[in-house]
């Protein structure tokens, strides 16, 4: 556990530097080319860095924020987008927690107060929430496996959520800036476009949307009239959820150091299929033909947690994560309680 301490320090003293690198060259090297050079070798080592760590709430998480957003946001930066981009240029104060954290600054100041008190309640509730969840753990026995992949969907969302709305909180105190919300209600979904455009993980949608899905679009556009305006988002999607399976295999193998089974990006590539037919039949129909949101919620839902539990849970509980995730908390209590490194291999997690 002490070893993974210090490598811990290591890996973020070495991306704190990397990042105040890339603050400072944006004064000396243009947006472009040059810029990208300069950069890319920061997006290699970011890449690399995650596998420095093997913990999951330490590791799996520094790949997410690291290998993922930050990258995304740099190769952006390089180019004078994103972000990171901004006239005048950000402080580094802004700068570094922008770059390696999983926020995005608020545009629109339009009922903050009412937000931010919302999104409090809603983080309490959530809080709540999560600690039924484990106490029903205690019964994993006599529940039925489907209901035990269900309560799966239930603690990766709430915990993704607590975690990423108390960063984004953390950083709004420190800061005193505006940050949009994480996640905006996904369970009141109305179509997959609405749940993963508008809906689910926003600062991986906030990433994803400029990097890719807008340069796919534009190269597509610009190809010429062989392929018009009209149908050019639907290559720019498919190409959007192949890299965002990608960037989950990558964080899966931080997880559980498996060889990869590709059932993670093939999940998204039915979804990336889907959507874009979704798209096709919304441009064919015009709106004449609108489906009731009450129908269509539910069978957006049903679809997303089916497949789910066809292809998504099962390499994220072949590498064990529900068991190293409890453990690494339970040692995490042991220190709060005790004030002693105790390595998670040496703790049984009594929820599981």
């Amino acid at each position: 556990m002490e070893g993974e301490i210090h490598n811990f320090i290591v890996v973020w003293a070495i991306i704190l530097t990397s990042l105040c690198y890339s603050h400072t060259i944006a004064k000396f090297i243009p947006k472009g080319k040059s810029r990208f050079v300069a950069i890319i070798p920061i997006v290699c080592l970011f890449f690399k860095l995650p596998f420095c760590l093997s913990s999951i709430n330490l590791g799996a998480n520094t790949s997410f924020f690291i290998a993922w957003l930050a990258n995304f946001k740099l190769l952006l930066f390089a180019f004078g987008k994103g972000p990171l981009s901004s006239t005048p240029p950000l402080p580094l104060s802004t700068f570094i927690p922008l770059a390696c954290l999983p926020i995005k600054l608020q545009t629109s100041s339009i009922k903050t107060t009412q937000k931010s008190k919302k999104s409090t309640l809603n983080l309490v509730t959530k809080i709540a929430l999560l600690a039924i969840l484990l106490r029903v753990y205690n019964y994993k026995d006599y529940l039925h496996t489907k209901i035990i992949l269900f309560l799966y969907c239930l603690y990766i969302y709430l915990s993704l959520e607590i975690m990423l709305t108390m960063i984004s909180t953390m950083v709004r105190v420190a800061s005193r800036v505006e940050l949009e919300p994480p996640f905006d209600e996904p369970y009141k979904t109305s179509s997959l476009q609405d749940f993963w455009g508008r809906r689910w993980n926003l600062m991986v949608t906030n990433t994803l949307h400029p990097t890719v899905y807008a340069s796919v679009r534009s190269m597509v556009i610009d190809r010429g009239p062989h392929f018009s305006r009209k149908w050019a988002p639907l290559p720019a999607v498919l190409a959007t959820f192949i890299v965002s399976g990608l960037m989950h295999e990558l964080i899966f193998y931080n997880i559980g150091r498996l060889k990869p089974s590709w059932e993670v990006t093939f999940f998204f590539i039915i979804h990336g299929v889907a959507l874009s037919l979704e798209i096709v039949i919304k441009k064919l129909l015009n709106g004449k033909i609108m489906i009731p949101k009450i129908i269509s919620g539910p069978l957006t839902l049903g679809f997303i947690i089916f497949t789910s539990f066809w292809l998504f849970f099962p390499p994220f509980l072949r590498g064990k994560a529900d068991v190293k995730a409890c453990a690494e908390f339970i040692a995490f209590l042991e220190f709060v309680k005790c004030g002693k490194l105790v390595s998670p291999t040496n703790v049984t997690c009594p929820l599981l």
